[in-house]
């Protein structure tokens, strides 16, 4: 048997510690109240083998029982959310995990990555959320090659740099790139859509330079339409991202970055519904040079967004 931490429990691990006696001792066990079943529940905890694990799951069921007690939960109040959790657990399934979703418009997402990355060093590109939507296995595609499989669109361009330690370039980091199509919806939610459309996977030449085409993004909603949904609606919020394309840049050496670029002036990028915009990820289209002023329709000349990765250096321990 294997417990949450991952780690087998040591055979002590389900010893329980006894508030009084039976009895059968002449001794009444303590009898149970609102204000020290916390600390009942938690001296029946036995010797576990992981003690960030005790430390979590302690911490987290104080908190549970605090809540409990603030709000007078109800019998009827907490089946109504144990339903709740049910029901995501129903919908969820390979391709749509609604437990992530929940974490994301909850906020919880966003609090953990903003924790992990609290001492980034000044510079550094900002990480933002991985979202639900992410693909293993993506082909590596040569730099300038297009994300967007026959898909229509007003395309764009995006190009750059990778950026190390002393802020030289980075030769040969990797870039995984996915983005929603222009109605809103990632090739793994629409089936028709072209197997990994919308996705690639580059790699920065000799200069740290990247290169790739893809179709401007726009805003969407995240599924709505079940219990992460409801509870949206519960609050008088929104479900919709600002316009984003995410990427994961790896390099040997560096830790590896999650982030993404969103577009500014999208009307959702002070509101994101799981509060993964950042001032500093948000990017503006450019001109071309050879698209600007009165020939710019002519030229046919893509718009463009330019964006420096810099990375942080691995941590030695």
């Amino acid at each position: 048997m294997v417990d949450w931490a991952g780690v087998a429990p040591s055979p002590q691990s389900h010893r329980f510690v006894r508030i009084g006696r039976s009895t059968r001792d002449g001794v009444h066990m303590q009898k149970l109240t609102a204000s020290n079943i916390t600390d009942v529940v938690l001296s029946r905890f036995g010797e576990a083998a992981n003690e960030r694990f005790r430390e979590i799951l302690t911490s987290a069921l104080r908190h549970l029982h605090d809540f409990v007690r603030e709000v007078r939960l109800t019998p009827e109040e907490w089946k109504a959310g144990i339903d709740f959790l049910v029901a995501a657990g129903h919908i969820t399934d390979d391709k749509r995990n609604e437990f992530i979703l929940l974490s994301d418009t909850l906020g919880v997402s966003a609090l953990v990555d903003l924790l992990s990355h609290a001492r980034q060093p000044a510079g550094a590109t900002d990480s933002s959320l991985l979202g639900p939507f992410y693909r293993d296995g993506v082909p590596e595609m040569p730099n300038g090659a297009s994300i967007a499989r026959g898909t229509p669109g007003e395309t764009v361009v995006v190009r750059g740099l990778v950026i190390g330690a002393g802020g030289g370039p980075v030769a040969g980091a990797g870039l995984d790139v996915w983005q929603a199509a222009p109605n809103g919806l990632y090739d793994l939610q629409d089936e028709s859509q072209p197997d990994l459309n919308m996705r690639g996977k580059f790699r920065t030449d000799s200069s740290g330079r990247f290169e790739f085409r893809s179709l401007k993004p726009l805003s969407y909603p995240v599924p709505h339409d079940g219990p992460a949904g409801e509870l949206l609606l519960a609050q008088g919020r929104h479900p919709y991202r600002p316009a984003h394309i995410h990427f994961i840049v790896t390099a040997p050496g560096y830790e590896a970055l999650t982030t993404a670029l969103y577009i500014a002036g999208d009307p959702y990028i002070d509101s994101d519904a799981v509060f993964g915009a950042k001032d500093s990820l948000t990017v503006h289209y450019k001109k071309s040079q050879a698209g600007q002023g009165d020939n710019s329709r002519a030229t046919g000349e893509p718009d463009f967004i330019e964006f420096n990765f810099n990375l942080v250096p691995t941590r030695r321990l």
